[in-house]
């Protein structure tokens, strides 16, 4: 097999070195080169450029020939003479072939006039002869043993006959105290591991050792000796080392048993330095092409001359794998290993045996013999020996084997470079090769101007064959991805038809759940009312107007749910009320008392129209939790204004008159104006909501109730807040409009007091009694004055303070037939409101209607429990800090 093996090469018959060059002289111009044969016929020759040119300095003059030569003689004679006014000066030249491939290696410079050695190519012949016969019997047989121990590797090595392309590539599967061990059979070393694509394998070579008495007496490492095999050391994985200290260490390439050349060493640092916890090392790399190699270590003593000493340390020089562990890539150092030299007996060496191709590497579809070994399935390994050297890996095969190449060298490429017709061929990419602007191929193949190089000419046959099947290629190629496409525009388009579909029926049950059917009718019977202004919402549009229930948009938390402040996509300001959910089996479930709420108030505030009753906006029936939309009311509830005090907004006895008449107008309205009487059945304070400029909007309908006109009274559970709540109603379950007359006498008593309706208890003597007993004890004492808000004293007319008061008793009197109606109670406050202070009468009350009042009143202002149930009932103690 040919391989490409690097020689440094002598004056002689194998080449010459360069002459070191003195300061001031030129180098490489005004000469002419020839290279002949042995019969001093000139076979090739190039003209230098003229040395009065500055910028032809070091340019030399390149030649090139095809013939095979074992040596090449050269002559080199002035070309330029004085007389054509060219410079007389001499230069410093030198003649040698080298390998123009070498230039590829970025690490390689140029060669001037202090280079010693180039790179240059040897061949070798093939031992196939490109026999069919020959190439098949050389390639692996069935079921060839492919591993030994940790080892794997594939042909051309193997173990069996059959399996191993000749006794050098032969492997021997030794065992030993380590198991089973490959080796190389004719070289005997140990083979440590095999890379097919770099073609190299990596073995355990012994390493020669020096001064070292535990070992034996001094002695110069020879290497193994790789001449006449196909194995080189590699100088791109290797590098030469020597471990030790005050000592020189040289290479030597061997010729024979006895001429051997320097080609390189390191001088190892002195062991005054050198700890004795570590070792000194020197590092240099190898020329390429070395097939045996001789190490020495001479002395260096302190004046820094040569000689023998006992003192110097324990060393080595060898050539070992840059992947060895005892190597650092990164600082090109030996990692510092205590007595190192005295316990490794072998490195890690790289032997290569072949080089990877760059370039076009084809398989020739014609009917040649190289294209039988290739094609043929018993016969997945072979090569054979182009004028290139190089092997290819076989493109058309996923596995570790390599192929033929059709690259052949025409005969057309010689002399000038003007006769490079078939460089994409075999392009050497040197100074002077116009390669990369030629399109010329050899017969049989054409040239690819997307690959940029000449491939194979199709026959029209095997062109309508492969044009058909790219053809089809194409076409199943595109219908499979037009099929995958549709698929998946399906699939997603399908499932979202389904999500669809789900979250439709989801929103109905949603909707059917939370009363919608029974608003939808009853909003169809009311469509001349406000229920033709009622909206549904889309649970999408309240989730983007809170800002999905985000917590800092809470305005506040009641038993029946909790309020949003949110914006609609008009920019208008609502507020939202989320239903209160219960905890069920750990899953979250609505109240069917507070949907049967939810849907009560949207039922009756559907019927309402007026400025001093909150107005509802809509609704969103298809979420799990019922959403009803109000508008924004934005300075809170009446309980907020009297109870938390603010200096800079005082409640004056106006505002107070005038709130209170709102909440009587509001009331009067439900009771006989709307179409339907309403019964709230919840007035206090916290219900009474304040708008922008402080008008009264009452609100909280989820208990309200609708009566018939010839209908007196409800008969329901006991609902309803302690301290607001009609004692009648309480006894007898039954509701009337004069209930809500009491509850409205009770805010009516808050406002004038400024404290809540239910008293705390005072000491332990004392019995916690309501807000109404201090009232009414005042009111019979005549000291009302004294447990009034400051604010109303300071501010209000004492006849008007005294009328409201007046009206106020009335509405808690114990029997409700004997109360006012909430009609009455409006007009009187506007007619408070209108009439002058001067020309103000308060009115009279009955004997009888005040001693109603008296004498029960006290007796409901003890805080007893009954057995018929309270529900939803609270009790705010009587804390006030309002102050004027």
């Amino acid at each position: 097999m040919g391989q490409r093996l690097h020689r440094s090469h002598r004056s002689g018959a194998s080449g010459v070195v360069f002459r070191q060059q003195r300061f001031g002289q030129q180098f490489s111009c005004g000469n002419l080169v020839s290279l002949v044969d042995n019969n001093k016929t000139v076979v090739s020759s190039c003209i230098q450029p003229s040395c009065s040119d500055v910028l032809s300095y070091n340019k030399g003059c390149f030649a090139f020939f095809s013939e095979n030569r074992t040596s090449f003689p050269a002559t080199i004679q002035q070309f330029y003479h004085e007389e054509y006014g060219h410079s007389k000066r001499s230069s410093c030249s030198s003649t040698f072939i080298f390998d123009p491939m070498s230039l590829l290696n970025p690490d390689m410079t140029f060669p001037n006039d202090i280079t010693s050695h180039v790179p240059a190519t040897l061949e070798w012949t093939n031992p196939c002869d490109l026999e069919a016969a020959q190439c098949q019997e050389a390639d692996a047989e069935p079921g060839c043993t492919k591993r030994c121990g940790n080892v794997d590797f594939e042909f051309p090595f193997g173990i069996e006959a059959g399996c191993y392309f000749n006794d050098w590539f032969r492997v021997t599967c030794k065992k030993t105290a380590n198991g089973q061990v490959p080796f190389l059979n004719k070289i005997d070393l140990e083979l440590n591991s095999f890379q097919l694509f770099q073609g190299i394998v990596r073995v355990n070579h012994p390493v020669p050792y020096s001064n070292c008495h535990e070992r034996g007496s001094d002695k110069n490492g020879s290497s193994v000796d790789l001449r006449g095999s196909p194995f080189y050391f590699s100088s791109i994985f290797n590098t030469f080392v020597s471990v030790g200290c005050s000592s020189m260490a040289t290479i030597s390439h061997s010729h024979n048993q006895t001429d051997t050349d320097v080609i390189g060493g390191c001088l190892l640092p002195s062991c005054d330095r050198i700890s004795n916890n570590n070792i000194g090392s020197c590092v240099t790399g190898i020329p390429p092409g070395i097939t045996s190699f001789v190490a020495n270590m001479t002395q260096i003593n302190s004046n820094g001359t040569a000689g023998s000493s006992n003192n110097r340390s324990c060393g080595s020089a060898f050539i070992m794998d840059t992947q060895d562990s005892l190597f650092d890539q990164h600082r090109m150092i030996i990692i510092p290993e205590p007595d190192v030299a005295s316990r490794r007996t072998h490195v890690l060496t790289s032997l290569q045996w072949a080089t990877m191709k760059v370039g076009l590497c084809d398989l020739n579809d014609g009917s040649t013999t190289s294209d039988i070994f290739c094609s043929s399935p018993n016969a997945r390994y072979c090569w054979r020996n182009l004028s290139s050297t190089y092997q290819c890996i076989c493109s058309n095969d996923d596995s570790n084997s390599f192929s033929t190449d059709v690259c052949l060298e025409s005969n057309k490429c010689r002399g000038s470079p003007t006769y490079y017709r078939y460089c994409h061929m075999l392009c050497l990419h040197a100074p002077g090769n116009d390669c990369l602007n030629s399109t010329s191929c050899p017969e049989g193949y054409e040239y690819d101007n997307i690959l940029k190089r000449c491939r194979p000419i199709l026959s029209d046959s095997t062109q309508y064959h492969s044009k058909k099947h790219a053809k089809w290629a194409i076409i199943i190629g595109c219908s499979t991805s037009l099929v995958t496409l549709v698929f998946i525009l399906g699939s997603l388009n399908i499932y979202k038809v389904l999500k669809r579909r789900r979250n439709i029926k989801l929103k109905r049950k949603y909707f059917k759940r939370n009363g919608g059917l029974l608003l939808q009718q009853q909003l169809f019977r009311n469509e001349g009312s406000n229920g033709g202004n009622i909206r549904f919402f889309t649970s999408k549009e309240l989730k983007r107007a809170t800002d999905y229930y985000n917590e800092n948009r809470i305005l506040g938390q009641g038993g029946q749910g909790t309020v949003y402040k949110g914006m609609l996509v008009d920019g208008s300001i609502v507020a939202i009320k989320k239903s209160k959910m219960v905890d069920h089996k750990k899953k979250k479930l609505l109240d069917e008392k507070l949907l049967e709420q939810f849907v009560n108030e949207v039922m009756i505030l559907s019927q309402i129209n007026h400025r001093n009753v909150v107005k509802l906006l809509g609704c969103c029936l298809e979420t799990q939790f019922p959403l009803l939309v109000y508008e924004f009311i934005p300075n809170g509830t009446l309980s907020q204004l009297i109870h938390e005090h603010n200096e800079d907004f005082p409640l004056t006895w106006e505002m107070r008159l005038r709130i209170g008449t709102e909440i009587a107008n509001a009331l009067s309205y439900l009771h006989s104006a709307a179409s339907v009487p309403i019964y709230h059945r919840d007035i206090k304070a916290t219900n009474i909501l304040l708008d922008d400029k402080y008008r009264a909007k009452v609100s909280d309908f989820g208990t309200s109730r609708s009566v018939a006109l010839e209908q007196t009274h409800l008969t329901t559970r006991v609902q309803g807040t302690f301290g607001y709540l009609d004692p009648e109603y309480f006894r007898s379950n039954q509701f009337t409009d004069k209930s809500d007359v009491y509850s409205f006498g009770v805010v009516l008593v808050e406002l004038l007091t400024g404290k809540k309706p239910v008293h705390s208890i005072q000491s332990e003597d004392e019995e916690a009694r309501s807000l109404l007993t201090f009232f009414l004890n005042a009111m019979r004492e005549n000291s009302l004055l004294d447990i009034l808000d400051p604010c109303v004293t300071n501010d209000g007319p004492e006849e008007e303070i005294i009328a409201v008061a007046k009206l106020a008793k009335r509405c808690l009197n114990l029997n409700g037939k004997k109360r006012p109606t909430m009609k009455q109670v409006a007009m009187e406050l506007e007619l408070i409101r209108t009439t002058n202070e001067a020309n103000y009468v308060v009115p009279e009350i009955s004997e009888d209607e005040d001693s109603d009042v008296d004498d029960k009143t006290a007796t409901w202002g003890i805080v007893s429990y009954s057995s018929t149930p309270l529900n939803s009932v609270t009790l705010p103690l009587l804390v006030s800090n309002n102050t004027c």
